[in-house]
């Protein structure tokens, strides 16, 4: 099924953008449920101050070049196709992520320290999902050409 490039990166900028939405709910629910295990306990407060802070790094150093490519290379298609929204890597490393998180998430429940961890990545990859989100704004990803 051919597609506009406008149209492709509004389905890459979608599913960034749901990424980014259920993982920051899933994180929070994940850290809310270490505040209910023990909220006394440091890693209530930690785990969530971690993951904003190391997701708002990841996001404008390593997240926002992703982006970026990924507008340059879906400007360079010449015959757009819905499923090239992203690299085919990209899209098989995203196949890997998402049940291993799942896992995680599950594999977690009861552990106080493993909970906050995986409460911090999830809430780290929502905020750098989120804050490199601008650069399809920046770069005017939505315009017409």
């Amino acid at each position: 099924m051919k597609v506009s490039q406008r149209t492709l990166m509004i389905t890459a900028a979608i599913i960034w953008y749901g990424g980014g939405i259920s993982l920051l709910f899933k994180g929070g629910a994940l850290i809310k449920n270490v505040y209910a295990l023990d909220a006394q306990s440091i890693w209530t407060y930690l785990a969530p101050i971690l993951g904003i802070i190391v997701g708002l790094l990841k996001g404008r150093l390593l997240f926002s070049k992703s982006c970026e490519k990924n507008i340059k290379r879906i400007k360079t298609l010449s015959d757009p196709r819905i499923w090239q929204c992203f690299r085919p890597g990209f899209l098989i490393f995203l196949s890997i992520m998402i049940p291993t998180g799942a896992w995680m998430s599950r594999a977690a429940a009861g552990n106080l320290t493993f909970l906050s961890l995986v409460g911090a990545l999830d809430l780290s990859i929502a905020l750098a999902l989120l804050s490199s989100s601008i650069v399809f704004w920046k770069r005017k990803a939505f315009s017409s050409p």
